[in-house]
């Protein structure tokens, strides 16, 4: 049961999804103030507006004119940038080394070391050699007596 866990935790997509979700959860404060305070005036300023959200905005007239329909353009490339800073962080905090370990843990096992773990169960042939070694074993004695 634990050799199934192991297998389904180790293996290559549950980690990175699990790496992603954990470290875009505990990025996203420090990427929205990087994006909300340093990147979003700077190219507001580009624009001579106060910040990214009122950059590139559109107003289309509505049936009511006091509430017409707002499309910000610029709110949405804040939206990139932000996605494109997390995956970075994700990439090269914890993706690249992960890979870097498995291509050495890959390096070492094709270098000589054994390529089977002590808990693979024994194989069906081997299994037979053992119970034979038994029984020839327990009949050695008896054929003595």
């Amino acid at each position: 049961m634990l050799k199934g866990f192991k297998e389904f935790i180790l293996r290559g997509n549950v980690v990175e999804l699990a790496v992603a979700v954990v470290i875009g959860a505990a990025f996203t404060a420090v990427v929205n103030a990087i994006v909300n305070s340093v990147i979003n005036p700077a190219i507001g300023a580009l624009f001579n507006a106060d910040d990214l959200a009122s950059v590139a905005v559109i107003t289309i007239a509505t049936d009511n004119p006091d509430e017409p329909a707002i499309i910000s353009f610029g709110a949405v490339l804040g939206a990139l940038l932000q996605f494109l800073i997390v995956a970075a962080v994700v990439y090269f905090a914890l993706v690249l080394p992960i890979n870097t370990l498995k291509r050495r843990a890959e390096e070492r096992r094709k270098a000589g070391e054994p390529a089977v773990s002590e808990d693979t169960p024994p194989t069906e042939a081997e299994l037979l050699a053992e119970i034979r070694d038994l029984l020839a074993a327990q009949r050695g004695p008896s054929s003595e007596r």
